[in-house]
């Protein structure tokens, strides 16, 4: 069983017990929430899409942890101009197990 769901603004593809980093979540290490914002949800039974969410749809989840991703670099140049400037980002993250897929 898995199932689609989206957060942060990006979609992922998730089952049960897998480990996904999603972008900033405002919740505390080591308690439960729940991601309601299911796409499609695939089980024995066959497949269910919502319109554009499966209605009564969730995924139980735990947080990890929260941190930040690697750095990005940034960096520009124009050539013949000695116009070089270098930048770096570190995205915060959150770390969530997948705990439990329900329809």
């Amino acid at each position: 069983m898995f199932a689609v769901i989206q957060t942060g603004g990006k979609q992922y593809k998730v089952a049960k017990n897998d480990v996904i980093r999603v972008e900033k979540l405002n919740a505390e290490v080591q308690k439960k929430i729940s991601l309601e914002e299911v796409l499609l949800v695939s089980s024995d039974k066959g497949v269910t899409t919502g319109s554009p969410l499966v209605k009564g749809a969730k995924v139980a989840a735990e947080v990890i942890e929260q941190g930040k991703a690697d750095k990005v670099i940034i960096f520009k140049k124009k050539r013949r101009h000695n116009y070089r400037r270098k930048k770096g980002h570190r995205q915060q993250q959150t770390v969530l197990r997948i705990l439990d897929i329900t329809l």
